[in-house]
């Protein structure tokens, strides 16, 4: 076992939450989300923040978040938000401080998960097609930041126990 943190990245929808809480339970470890941390820190959702404060203001927090993460003195699971990885800075801090696992997931999967996208403003007006959008955007920074990638489309516990596998794996190379 290893003493970095397990850090999760991915598209909305990929399952970063529901994994890294079942991958906490499992390493017997704190489980920390950077959107829950970003709206604990400002008081309202993160919706809330998009839609007060705007985008910027948002990956700002989020950016700190991520800074608060990395330097926890114990290991820790993370799921960082969606767009976290697009900065540079948040991507080295994270490869540095942990083993990045990329959930990749197909954008119907995403699609099916989020459904009507109430509570997530990038996903306004046709979330399909801005999930789609969204993850070709996306895609060079999760594979910059990435140590592994694990198919998150499955199940829970198997995808905990993919995520798992490779953590130990990146963590041994």
């Amino acid at each position: 076992m290893t003493g970095r943190h397990l850090v999760l990245v991915g598209m909305m929808g990929a399952g970063k939450s529901t994994v890294g809480r079942e991958c906490a339970r499992r390493l017997g470890r704190p489980f920390v989300d950077t959107d829950e941390v970003v709206a604990s820190v400002a008081g309202m959702p993160v919706a809330q923040v998009f839609a007060t404060r705007g985008e910027p203001a948002f990956r700002e927090l989020e950016r700190a978040a991520v800074a608060d993460a990395c330097a926890a003195p114990e290991p820790l699971v993370v799921a960082c938000g969606g767009g976290a990885v697009n900065d540079p800075d948040s991507r080295r801090r994270l490869r540095a401080a942990g083993v990045v696992v990329w959930l990749r997931v197909p954008a119907d999967v995403l699609a099916r998960r989020v459904g009507d996208g109430s509570g997530r403003p990038l996903l306004a007006g046709d979330p399909a097609a801005a999930l789609a959008r969204l993850a070709r955007l996306r895609e060079p920074s999760y594979e910059a930041a990435a140590d592994r990638v694990v198919d998150g489309a499955g199940p829970v516990g198997a995808v905990a126990d993919a995520v798992i596998a490779a953590y130990e794996e990146a963590a041994v190379a």
